[in-house]
């Protein structure tokens, strides 16, 4: 794995609310809609090696593979370091894969409404319910509700919904 400064790594702010589980049809007529379906693993730290996470992601017949390392700054801002890797590099991080997480799969929702990307995550392990993201430019974004989705609660703030979290309780947490 090739070395990087974190610190140049960009910012990313996002806000993260739980909804009910969405009607995917309604989900799809949303403008710029299109899916993508993520195995996400998280990996073990060592002496060598600072963790992270690595994702499998396949959209229509094309598989890409990214590594992932971020540093949270606040509850809605991150740096985060991402960076395309091959097969091999995937299968060599696999083998770091924490065991005592689960490999999250869940479908990815994208779309666009009121000028914002949205990310509809569907995991394989709830059925009544999923989690909505919006990347912003400031922490101080308003995030309008999108028709397709009915919102439970904002989770911005609540680390049991951290994707890193919900591997480590394979997805069983109350609301």
């Amino acid at each position: 794995m090739e070395a990087f400064d974190i610190e140049k790594a960009p910012f990313e702010i996002e806000r993260k609310f739980l909804i009910r589980y969405p009607d995917l049809a309604a989900v799809q007529r949303m403008p710029g809609y299109r899916v993508v379906h993520i195995e996400q693993s998280y990996l073990t730290a060592g002496e060598d090696f600072i963790g992270g996470r690595i994702r499998r992601i396949t959209e229509a017949d094309a598989v890409r593979y990214v590594y992932t390392y971020k540093v949270k700054i606040s509850d809605l801002t991150r740096r985060e370091f991402e960076r395309e890797i091959t097969p091999e590099e995937y299968r060599e991080l696999l083998r770091r894969k924490d065991p005592d997480t689960i490999t999250i799969e869940k479908d990815r929702h994208s779309f666009l409404y009121e000028g914002l990307t949205y990310e509809l995550d569907v995991y394989r392990f709830w059925d009544d319910r999923a989690t909505l993201e919006a990347e912003v430019e400031s922490e101080d974004t308003p995030i309008p509700m999108p028709p397709c989705v009915t919102l439970i609660k904002e989770v911005t703030h609540d680390r049991r919904y951290n994707n890193s979290r919900l591997a480590s309780n394979q997805g069983k947490i109350d609301y």
